[in-house]
């Protein structure tokens, strides 16, 4: 998940898409993973223990990016999360739009 940029390379739009066969929702730069939200199942939900953005890259956005990707694909498929990770948990905070889909 390493990626090495120089400052005349301008990333394209990042893309989020979920990858089930690794359990996470990955967010790509120019075709390159870059950060990763992985996820268990837990009856109806969907357990975050873990978020990362590759360190060169962080404060860029990307994370908040890659869990709202996250999130929205959750609910279209009528789940619910539990943010054990922090970074997920913080997002819902600052996000009350999100709060609907934690687990009770």
């Amino acid at each position: 998940m390493t990626r090495h940029m120089t400052a005349q390379q301008a990333p394209m739009d990042p893309t989020v898409r979920h990858n089930p066969e690794q359990s996470r929702y990955e967010i790509s730069l120019d075709g390159e993973v870059v950060g990763i939200a992985d996820y268990y199942p837990s009856g109806d939900a969907l357990v975050f223990p873990h978020t990362e953005i590759d360190a060169e890259l962080r404060g860029r956005g990307l994370g908040e990016q890659l869990v709202r990707g996250a999130l929205d694909d959750v609910r279209s498929s009528e789940r619910k999360i539990v943010p054990r990770c922090w970074f997920v948990a913080e997002f819902v905070q600052l996000n009350p739009e999100y709060g609907d889909l934690v687990a009770a």
